[in-house]
């Protein structure tokens, strides 16, 4: 199989196109005043039915084909249904907030081409599970490996999204840091997992032809989560609403790997 091929390109194309009059949808409800947050919502829903497209329909060794697309069906829905559920019962992320006051007038434009960037992200990073999908080879160590890393990654970012929904859901914590847990670790460590997870997928393409495009979607994730769009803007909220105690916070705790606590008059 060749990635200049008719497959993958009509796929994500489809695919691309769907996801976008998804989007359009998405931001036509925000305007009326449903959350930013769907967004995510349809990404995470939109990457796993791309990523799952494509590996029922690669010509690659039909057990990895399977694997590939029930890891993806497994993050997709973990993902998304958590977002669901978080948006019914603590409402919009406070980033959005944020950024709605921040741009007033101008969100509306603003929002429509955001929803539109998710989409063609999604496009784009899905051609990372193309590799995959056309490796013919039988299944190997890199296949083991890739199991095992999505799983701790899996169970480690349910653990962490549970711990912090417990602490938030306590009224004695409000205005409080979450250092219980995974959070005593790492600040972000759903972020930490979540990033870990996408490791997985070149493991699967691992001597694969092309294989260096698997490679395309863990490492664009790591810069957006570490340095764009979500460390960064979750750090100064924090900040913002929690000051010198998220401040200590951030002297005694590693922002994404997790690690052992420093004094946290250091």
């Amino acid at each position: 199989m060749s990635i200049v091929s008719e497959y993958p390109w009509s796929i994500l194309t489809a695919g691309y196109v769907l996801l976008a009059l998804a989007m359009l949808a998405g931001w036509h409800a925000q305007r009326r005043g449903g959350p930013v947050g769907s967004v995510d919502v349809l990404w995470s829903f939109g990457v796993g039915g791309l990523g799952v497209a494509l590996a029922m329909m690669g010509e690659g060794l039909l057990e990895r084909r399977i694997l590939l697309g029930a890891l993806l069906a497994a993050w997709s829905l973990r993902l998304g249904l958590h977002l669901v559920h978080r948006l019914r019962h603590e409402g919009e992320d406070g980033r959005y907030r944020d950024w709605k006051q921040q741009l007033g007038p101008r969100a509306t434009g603003v929002f429509f081409w955001f929803f539109q960037a998710q989409a063609l992200l999604a496009a784009v990073l899905s051609l990372a599970f193309v590799p995959a999908a056309g490796h013919g080879a039988p299944l190997g160590p890199g296949d083991a490996l890739a199991v095992a890393l999505f799983a701790i990654a899996w169970l480690g970012e349910t653990l962490a999204d549970r711990q912090l929904a417990a602490f938030r859901a306590d009224p004695g914590n409000k205005g409080k840091v979450c250092e219980v847990g995974l959070w005593r670790y790492s600040r972000h460590p759903n972020y930490f997992f979540e990033t870990v997870h996408w490791f997985a997928y070149p493991l699967l393409a691992l001597g694969a032809p092309h294989g260096a495009w698997a490679w395309l979607a863990p490492i664009s994730m790591l810069l957006l989560v570490r340095f764009v769009t979500g460390v960064p803007p979750t750090e100064i909220r924090s900040l913002r609403s929690r000051g010198d105690a998220y401040r200590a916070y951030q002297r005694s705790t590693n922002a994404l790997i997790p690690g052992p606590r420093r004094s946290s008059s250091t």
